[in-house]
């Protein structure tokens, strides 16, 4: 271990990590990037913390889907930008909407390979148009691309941000390890545009100087080593075996109940439940049986048009996963 691993770090990262992700970013996920471009953050929330800073400034519009995820928002919302609220069609973020809403807002925050919480894919022609209005209006698109290494039905999509004409010049893309190989590990990452390297620099170096270099060269270790690849691919297959034993189990135990839709990609599902039955007075009563599972509604700021509840299912073994779902029909009859 080089002794330089003990002293001060460059508040971009790791310069070896650095290049074993783009590296990785180029191959499996068609990012355009170099390895300047990469900065290594304290997992994806950190990452969206220094967009705020960087670019978002008090009053700001900003896109955000809905459902979506309740940190982003929050963390916007807080940094004093105007959020609005874009709905979720067959095609993915809903760019005629925002465009009546506020067509000049500062920034888009979407993700396009596998929408949370709904798991819709954009379509190309929206990805296409949404990146035509970042150049138009000179506003910026945040890819959160939060699980698209859980893809159980072919490769994993192309990023929106590869679609980038100018190679990625309005798309900050942004990418965890928290989630690939667990929590506790703290590091994500993002890909900036040439002209925002020296702004992001000097924003981590304020906020808390760079992530912890020895955790940084152990995972660069992981990664060039091969070790980072088989365990995606294993993964893959667990979680894929598991997804099928949540919806047989479900079709068992559930019908009639709460519909539990298969999904190509991620690591939950939605349970559909009947018209006029609560999400929310669901969950509270699931958590009686020690079902833990959030209600859809809990990640939208507007009423729904039907109500489900978030099943994650990658952290049980199909054991686990068939009790759960006899106690959550339990509760549900």
């Amino acid at each position: 271990m080089s002794v330089s691993l003990f002293g001060s770090g460059n508040p971009a990262g790791y310069e070896p990590l650095r290049r074993a992700v783009a590296g990785y970013l180029q191959t499996a996920r068609a990012v355009r990037c170099t390895s300047e471009q990469v900065f290594i953050v304290a997992g994806a929330q950190q990452a969206l913390a220094l967009i705020a800073q960087v670019l978002v400034d008090e009053g700001d519009a900003i896109w955000m889907e809905n459902p979506g995820h309740l940190g982003t928002r929050n963390l916007f919302a807080t940094a004093g930008a105007k959020i609005v609220s874009v709905p979720i069609d067959e095609e993915g973020f809903d760019l005629s909407f925002a465009l009546k809403e506020n067509q000049a807002a500062r920034l888009a925050c979407v993700t396009p390979s596998h929408q949370f919480p709904l798991g819709t894919v954009m379509s190309l022609s929206r990805r296409l148009a949404l990146l035509k209005w970042a150049e138009n209006y000179n506003s910026w698109i945040v890819e959160d691309d939060y699980d698209s290494e859980f893809r159980y039905a072919g490769r994993p999509l192309a990023s929106l941000q590869g679609l980038d004409a100018q190679a990625g010049n309005r798309v900050i893309y942004v990418g965890t390890f928290s989630l690939t190989i667990f929590p506790a590990l703290r590091l994500g990452y993002m890909i900036v545009p040439d002209n925002l390297i020296d702004a992001f620099t000097a924003a981590r170096a304020l906020t808390d100087s760079h992530s912890p270099s020895i955790d940084q060269a152990a995972l660069t270790d992981f990664i060039e080593e091969g070790h980072f690849a088989r365990h995606l691919r294993k993964m893959r297959a667990l979680y894929a075996e598991r997804q099928a034993a949540l919806v047989s189990a479900a079709q068992n135990e559930l019908t009639g109940l709460l519909e539990v839709p298969a999904d190509k990609a991620g690591v939950y599902l939605i349970g559909w439940l009947p018209k006029g039955v609560s999400a929310k007075s669901v969950s509270q009563k699931a958590m009686t049986q020690g079902v833990i599972t959030n209600p859809l509604s809990a990640y939208s700021s507007k009423k729904l048009a039907r109500e489900g509840l978030i099943l994650g299912y990658t952290a049980f073994t199909p054991g686990q996963i068939r009790n759960g779902v006899k106690r959550l029909a339990k509760t549900l009859s």
